[in-house]
């Protein structure tokens, strides 16, 4: 649980890195058979309600407002849009344990986001999505950083469509992101995954609507994370058209003229690295994690 506590509009949140990665379900036992899952994991269920306005304006706003019942408490959660891509997410998050099922709208109501016009809305807020999966945690040191590392095996239910959850985040505890990319890597090479964009609470938005938005894209690094996206999307919608739109941006990508020699041969790769029911090789994810590696890291010295 984080520490802050919102008790007025100065608290500052923590700030939340974590690297998102999805895989078929029929790779679990490879993941679970990884060497840097070794010991023997937490185990959670964590049962959570996504809570919105009948307008979807945390939708709109890319805000999260959660309620999650775990081991006989209730935490309350607020986490802003996050900024990355290929999988790397960047945001903040405030999370403090509440009484009951019900939201804590005075608390709400002092975080920074709510201040402008969304602080006008809480009390609309009604449950819009839940969220049910069993987690299963474990404690990584890795490369002198501290990483958590959660396996979520469970369902998105919203507006009476289904979307299984399969994933991996890797969370830094302590330490530096490139630790992060280090894992994945590292997991990347023998069991087959790809990196996720999409938070659950985007993904049951986009299930209760049955619309899902995709990214424009023009530098190699938005193809990248258009082509993510898509994928996100396909797997939850079974629509063929998002598909073939990720299809399409990781081609884009593969002949975008910016590339280097080198940035261009993993581009290839990863335009011929998916299967054709859009699930990834372990070509898929080394290619796909070094690609926004690169291009994160450019960013960054901009």
């Amino acid at each position: 649980m984080k520490n802050s506590t919102p008790t007025s509009s100065s608290v500052s949140a923590p700030t939340e890195i974590e690297l998102k990665l999805a895989l078929s379900p029929a790779q679990l036992d490879t993941l679970l058979c990884h060497t840097a899952l070794a010991a023997p994991p937490e185990q959670q269920h964590l049962a959570n309600t996504y809570f919105d306005t009948p307008a979807g304006d945390m939708a709109k706003a890319r805000i999260a407002v959660r309620l999650r019942q775990i081991d006989g408490r209730v935490l309350q959660t607020v986490k802003t849009a996050g900024h990355g891509g290929g999988g790397l997410s960047t945001r903040q998050e405030w999370e403090w344990q509440v009484p009951g099922p019900q939201l804590d709208q005075h608390d709400l109501a002092a975080l920074p986001p709510f201040e402008g016009s969304l602080g006008t809305v809480i009390s609309a807020l009604r449950p819009a999505l839940r969220t049910d999966f069993i987690r299963r945690s474990w404690q990584i040191d890795w490369q002198g950083s501290h990483i958590e590392l959660v396996l979520d095996e469970g369902e998105i239910v919203s507006g009476g469509a289904q979307a299984a959850i399969c994933e991996v985040e890797l969370e830094l505890k302590a330490g530096k992101p490139e630790a992060l990319w280090s894992l994945a890597l590292k997991l990347a090479e023998s069991v087959p995954l790809r990196p996720s964009d999409t938070s659950k609470a985007a993904r049951g938005n986009a299930l209760g609507v049955q619309q899902w938005s995709l990214p424009e894209a023009d530098t190699p690094a938005q193809w990248l994370h258009r082509a993510t996206v898509a994928l996100d999307a396909y797997h939850d919608s079974g629509l063929a058209e998002h598909l073939t739109i990720a299809q399409q941006a990781l081609d884009t990508l593969a002949a975008h003229p910016q590339l280097d020699e080198s940035t261009h041969r993993d581009a290839q790769t990863l335009a011929t690295a998916l299967t054709d029911n859009g699930q990834p090789t372990s070509a898929y994810g080394v290619a796909a994690l070094t690609l926004a590696h690169r291009f994160a890291y450019q960013t960054t010295l901009r």
